[in-house]
C-alpha cells in the first residue's frame, strides 16, 4: 500500500458488522489505501471505541475514520486519537458532548424503522417487516441477507454519552441519505451543519454503502485527498 495515502478505518452501525463495507474495501485497497473495518461489539460505546482503536493499530497513520449510523457516534468519540486525520459520516449520528443517541434522535420526527424493532433479552432487533425501512433500495435478496446477518445492539447503547467530540478538532465530511427511514435526513443535515462538515447528498436508503457505493467512495476519496 502507498505510504503517501492515508489509511481508512471503518466503524459500522447498529444491525450490521464490518462486512457492510464489502463494496468499498476492495476498491480502496486497489487505490493504494490500507483499510481495516472494525468489528464493533454493539454492547457499549466504550467497547466500540476500543475496537476502532485496535483497528487503528493495524494500519499506518494518518487515518480517516468512516462511520455509518451508530458508527458516526463511535468515530466522534474515537476520532480524538492522534492517529486520526479526518472523519467521514455516512447517514450517521454526529453527537455533541454529553448528547446521547436517544436525545439526538428525539430532536426530529422518529424514523419509520423505529416502529419495526423487537426488544428481546435486552437486545434490539429489526423485525422482518422492518427491513425495507433499513435498506429498501436493495434487491430483495440482499435485503434478506442484511436481515439474516444483523448485529443486535444492547438497548443501553442508546443512552451512551461522550465527553469530547472529535469533529471539533478534526475536519469532517458528511453524506446525507435523502431517503433514509432509519436516521431522519433532517437530523443528518442538522448534525452536518453543526459540525461544519463538507456535505454531499445521495438518494439512498439508510445503507448507501451497499446501494450507492460510488457516492460513498467519492466522499472518502475527497476526504483522503484533503488530509494527505
Amino acid at each position: 500500500m502507498s505510504p503517501s495515502k492515508p489509511s481508512i478505518v471503518f466503524a459500522h452501525g447498529l444491525w450490521a458488522d464490518g462486512s457492510c463495507y464489502s463494496k468499498l474495501i476492495p476498491v480502496l485497497q486497489s487505490e493504494g489505501h490500507e483499510v481495516v473495518s472494525a468489528q464493533n461489539t454493539l454492547d457499549s460505546l466504550e467497547g466500540d471505541v476500543d475496537a476502532v482503536h485496535r483497528a487503528l493499530g493495524r494500519v499506518s497513520a494518518p487515518a480517516v475514520l468512516v462511520g455509518h449510523s451508530w458508527g458516526g457516534y463511535v468515530i466522534t468519540a474515537a476520532g480524538t486519537d492522534e492517529r486520526v486525520a479526518g472523519l467521514v459520516y455516512v447517514a450517521a449520528l454526529g453527537p455533541d458532548a454529553g448528547e446521547s443517541p436517544e436525545e439526538l434522535i428525539g430532536k426530529f420526527d422518529p424514523p419509520p424503522l423505529f416502529s419495526h424493532l423487537d426488544n428481546e433479552d435486552g437486545r434490539i432487533w429489526i423485525a422482518r417487516d422492518g427491513i425495507s425501512d433499513f435498506c429498501g433500495d436493495l434487491p430483495q435478496e440482499e435485503q434478506q441477507l442484511v436481515w439474516a446477518t444483523q448485529g443486535a445492539p444492547r438497548a443501553e447503547v442508546l443512552g451512551s454519552r461522550l465527553d469530547e467530540p472529535a469533529w471539533r478538532t478534526r475536519p469532517s465530511w458528511f453524506l446525507v441519505a435523502t431517503r433514509d427511514h432509519a436516521v431522519n435526513p433532517e437530523l443528518q443535515r442538522f448534525c452536518a451543519h453543526r459540525m461544519g462538515a463538507t456535505v454531499a447528498e445521495v438518494e439512498s436508503s439508510h445503507t448507501p454503502m451497499l446501494s450507492r457505493p460510488e457516492a460513498v467512495l467519492d466522499l472518502i476519496r475527497t476526504a483522503a485527498r484533503s488530509v494527505r
